[in-house]
């Protein structure tokens, strides 16, 4: 997940500066490995500030908040929000949706927020309706596990010990550069 966000990064801008925000370090090693997938894949001209959220929507908005009050955010010229899932993402839009300035307010909403997890009524939507530019979609395993468990009772065989399910960009890599041309 980690190196398609890091494509579609690429996708979005040339270089610059990427506001990241993180899932928590004890998350299961999720927010670790997503983001070593990202910065293996990032290109060398995006650098990144860091910062903690913790999976929820009040994260994300909380995060911003507090980098918004130290008074060196405002000096780096943020030119994407990417959030390691949807919901960080969408509290991070939130707090910039609240700046009391009109121009700062409206200039923080046309950077791109990208998210991860990129369920079919949240992030897939967020970017139907153009709350975020991108997401990375985790697809759904429950029915997997359903068929493989019903082929497992039908057969008599053993189940496979591992089935990878890959995650995809939404929109793919390609909508995404062809709707940012000035990035390629």
């Amino acid at each position: 997940m980690g190196r398609i966000q890091a494509r579609q990064f690429a996708a979005l801008i040339k270089q610059g500066n990427i506001l990241y925000i993180e899932g928590p370090s004890g998350g299961g090693g999720v927010s670790a490995l997503r983001t070593m997938g990202m910065l293996s894949a990032k290109p060398a001209g995006l650098q990144l500030k860091m910062i903690k959220g913790d999976w929820t929507e009040r994260s994300g908005h909380h995060a911003i908040k507090s980098w918004l009050s130290l008074s060196t955010s405002r000096k780096l010229d943020i030119r994407l929000v990417g959030c390691q899932n949807d919901a960080m993402a969408m509290g991070a839009r939130k707090a910039f949706g609240e700046l009391a300035g009109v121009q700062e307010r409206e200039q923080w909403l046309k950077v791109p927020f990208t998210g991860c997890d990129g369920g079919t009524k949240t992030g897939q939507e967020w970017v139907r309706r153009g709350l975020l530019t991108a997401t990375v979609v985790s697809p759904p395993t429950a029915g997997l596990a359903l068929e493989i468990l019903a082929k497992t009772i039908q057969t008599g065989s053993d189940p496979p010990e591992t089935t990878p399910i890959a995650p995809w960009s939404f929109p793919t890599i390609e909508e995404l550069s062809a709707k940012h041309p000035s990035a390629s």
